[in-house]
């Protein structure tokens, strides 16, 4: 009888881990992130940039100085595996310019929507740079980085924010982020003068 009991309670305990949402968690290597970050690279939960007036962050004050036309290069390490694509974005003038989490397709579960996927825009226009970046289903190999490099727009900014997406797969709802994570990096970009200035951009006049 007491074996039965014991059998029955390590099923059920194996229903209960298969039905909860799995945790995934990345940090952004390169360029350098906007504020300090643990081991998981957390905080990160929080759109658009990780923090919140829940979750506190520590500013780094770490600028990267980049010419515009030129490309950023992306590195990316995943502590906690989960499947899912990245998105990079860029804002000029405000982090408000930053878009919104991916719209997610979600299945109903005993625990609330789980996602399922969401729409990769294979054109992005701005304020999005790359969409559908490192798309996977399968577990990185121990150590590794997904790493990419992504043409800047010609324009001029101060402080402009690359914002770095995870969108995740059969993830249950993030409280402050949606089924994403987020991580950021401040940038100071500066015009190439032999190159059209980008108009598309918020704040920028034709050279």
């Amino acid at each position: 009888m007491k074996r039965a009991i014991s059998a029955a309670l390590v099923g059920v305990s194996a229903l209960v881990l298969a039905a909860a949402p799995a945790s995934a968690h990345f940090i952004l290597v390169a360029p350098d992130a906007w504020v300090e970050v643990n081991v998981l690279g957390d905080p990160q939960k929080a759109a658009p940039c990780g923090t919140s007036d829940i979750t506190k962050g520590t500013p780094t004050g770490k600028v990267t100085a980049m010419t515009g036309g030129e490309n950023l290069h992306i590195k990316i390490k995943e502590t906690i595996y989960h499947p899912g694509y990245y998105r990079v974005a860029l804002s000029v003038l405000d982090r408000s310019e930053l878009p919104a989490d991916p719209e997610a397709t979600t299945r109903e579960s005993p625990r609330g929507p789980i996602s399922v996927s969401a729409k990769i825009d294979p054109k992005p226009r701005p304020p999005v740079l790359a969409d559908g970046l490192f798309e996977h289903r399968e577990r990185p190999a121990p150590g590794s980085f997904f790493e990419t490099d992504i043409k800047l727009p010609n324009i001029n900014c101060e402080k402009c924010t690359i914002q770095v997406l995870q969108f995740m797969e059969e993830h249950g709802l993030n409280k402050e982020g949606d089924f994403s994570y987020h991580h950021c990096a401040d940038l100071k970009i500066t015009a190439n003068p032999t190159l059209p200035i980008d108009t598309a951009w918020p704040g920028q006049k034709a050279s």
